[in-house]
């Protein structure tokens, strides 16, 4: 029988080294809790120095308040704040840090040294972080300056656990970056055993997304905004990225609340569901997104670490983001807003803000040529851009008078088009210089949103085939045709047996008139067989909507006129999403006039 043990209070070291493993789990840790520290206290530069990855050192100098001489001490005393006092200030948190544990959890496990001089104070005063240390007087300019060396040097279990320098300076850093996206006015710098390694003046809130996340990021990025002023008084902002920007990991998603960086499963569901029409398989959008929130509607007090959040109405707040970012992921081209860059370079950087007007080329218009693109798109009544009037031996046909050229200075923002490259691709002009298309993946998006169109208005027109496209099948495709009919009809489809083993396809889509019945025909009956006739209406129906426009999409090496591929260029600019196919992959480019001559040297 084990020996009974009698209850006993702790002491307060070992209390303190139990609650320093909640909130201390690597140097990284460390240092989160020494900047939030650092901005609470109101600082605008913040310097970081670094020894062998932040275990020897972590020294964190602020230009702050400042802490006075007598409450040094307890600023190392566990549960000891100057940013809350009540229960109700726990209610509406609006500082990063609130617990008062920090510093008595880093002192319980590390050698620390904190020096602070308060604004208008004769001098600086320094405190150890041993028990019955007592201030002295210091030398220091202003603001706080927190020292931890040897982490874990009593602790040395758990020291073992700790990664390589490399690896946990690589977090060191990539904490400092979480924290100052949100603080674009704040200057950071850090160095790590005596080089400067990271080094961010002051910006504003798009300065300091390209300095972190790069110029990539923002040319593939949408802007999110709401305003301030919603009724529920909730505001999100920042940049979300088209699907061609999709990585393979999700360490490019830096999602905030009120200021404070957060992993939080309602936001990445919200924001996953916002890009369920563009991202499939195992890929991961990338964002830099912020919401704002009254502090009473949000609970920050969950975690020791604080990265963990709970909304008092979780739904409002998920549907809110849902719809901002998917709106924003979904407007048309044709409704950007003027400043909104409408381009991606190739290059990956946004455009010069002035280019010159592109050279305009000679575009010929074929009226009736026209009307052979209305089933290419599904029956869209799409003009190309209006000819100019014509003279009269242009009038006549005479070929050896040019026709006049569209006005790019005032093109849409695609541009007009020139020419087909191989059967894939078109090749436009605009203002800004070359427009390049992928003709199926531009098809195929647009197909698919007015698939969905047409499925949310209980309206999928049919087409009857002249002649009934006869296929051989197997036994349970047969099967399936006949159990599946009436499925079959919702979808537009007359599908019928003819035989033992062939089937017959009557009628299709409108939307699909001009694609193979018989590839769309099996593509559905697989489908059907897979995943059960339930699973596709419902939960799989934007999935079957996708197969199905991208066999329905003009395949390659199909020969368009200029007509046609003007109309697909305007299908595109009204069209949401059009920006990437059903499968994220990008649907046009642009390389600019001033890429174009750096290709070929002009101006050297």
């Amino acid at each position: 029988m084990s020996e009974t043990r009698r209850i006993q209070q702790l002491p307060d070291l070992l209390i303190s080294q139990i609650a320093a493993g909640e909130v201390v789990e690597r140097p990284a840790s460390v240092l989160k809790e020494l900047l939030e520290n650092a901005l609470d206290a109101g600082s605008s530069t913040i310097q970081i120095q670094l020894e062998e990855g932040g275990v020897r050192l972590i020294r964190v100098s602020d230009d702050g308040s400042g802490i006075a001489r007598d409450e040094l001490d307890l600023a190392l005393t566990r549960h000891a704040t100057s940013k809350i006092a009540t229960l109700e200030d726990l209610e509406r948190v609006g500082t990063l840090g609130f617990r008062g544990e920090a510093l008595a959890s880093v002192a319980a496990v590390a050698r620390l040294l904190l020096t602070s001089r308060q604004h208008g104070a004769a001098h600086a005063w320094r405190l150890a972080g041993a028990p019955g240390a007592v201030p002295e007087p210091a030398a220091l300019l202003a603001g706080t300056v927190v020292e931890m060396r040897d982490l874990y040097y009593n602790t040395p279990a758990r020291r073992k656990f700790l990664k390589s320098e490399a690896t946990e300076y690589a977090h060191c850093v990539e904490i400092v970056k979480r924290i100052a996206l949100a603080h674009p006015t704040v200057a950071f710098t850090v160095a790590h055993n005596g080089r400067t390694g990271l080094q961010l003046p002051r910006s504003d809130a798009r300065g300091r997304a390209a300095a972190i996340l790069g110029n990539d990021f923002l040319a593939d990025a949408r802007a999110v905004d709401t305003g301030p002023g919603h009724a529920q008084g909730i505001r999100l902002h920042g940049h979300c990225a088209l699907p061609a920007h999709a990585r393979a990991r999700s360490d490019a998603q830096y999602c905030y609340v009120n200021g404070r960086f957060v992993r939080d499963r309602l936001l990445a569901h919200a924001l996953r569901e916002a890009y369920q029409d563009m991202l499939h398989g195992s890929r991961h959008p990338a964002y830099c997104l912020f919401l704002e929130i009254d502090p009473a509607g949000v609970d920050v007090n969950v975690h020791p670490a604080k990265t963990e959040v709970r909304f008092r109405d979780g739904r409002a707040v998920h549907q809110f983001v849902y719809h901002a970012v998917q709106r924003a992921l979904s407007m048309p081209l044709a409704d950007e807003a003027p400043d909104t860059p409408l381009v991606r370079s190739a290059g990956g950087s946004p455009p010069a803000p002035s280019l010159p007007v592109a050279r305009q080329v000679p575009l010929r218009i074929n009226e009736p040529a026209v009307a052979s693109y209305l089933a290419f798109v599904g029956g869209a009544q799409i003009a190309p851009p209006p000819p100019a009037r014509l003279p009269a031996a242009q009038a006549a046909g005479d070929p050896s008078v040019p026709f006049p050229a569209p006005d790019v200075s005032t093109a849409p923002p695609l541009g007009y088009a020139l020419a087909q490259l191989h059967g894939i691709y078109v090749l436009a002009q605009n203002a800004l210089g070359l427009v390049l298309v992928d003709m199926h993946a531009a098809h195929e998006r647009i197909l698919y949103e007015r698939l969905k169109q047409a499925w949310d208005a209980r309206g999928m027109a049919t087409q009857a085939l002249l002649i009934p496209a006869v296929f051989a099948a197997d036994p349970l495709a047969v099967a399936a045709s006949e159990e599946h009919a009436e499925a079959l009809h919702t979808l537009g489809f007359d599908i019928a047996p003819v035989g033992p083993a062939q089937l017959a396809v009557r009628s299709v889509p409108a939307l699909l008139q001009a694609a193979d019945p018989t590839v769309l025909a099996r593509a559905l009956l697989e489908e059907l067989r897979e995943h059960g006739v339930t699973a596709l209406l419902t939960a799989r129906r934007n999935e079957l909507l996708a197969t199905m426009a991208c066999h329905g999409a003009v395949r390659a090496r199909r020969q368009l006129t200029l007509p046609e591929m003007n109309a697909l260029l305007r299908q595109m600019e009204e069209t949401e999403r059009a920006d990437q196919c059903n499968h994220g992959r990008p649907t046009w480019t642009q390389l600019s006039l001033g890429e174009l001559d750096r290709l070929f040297l002009r101006g050297r």
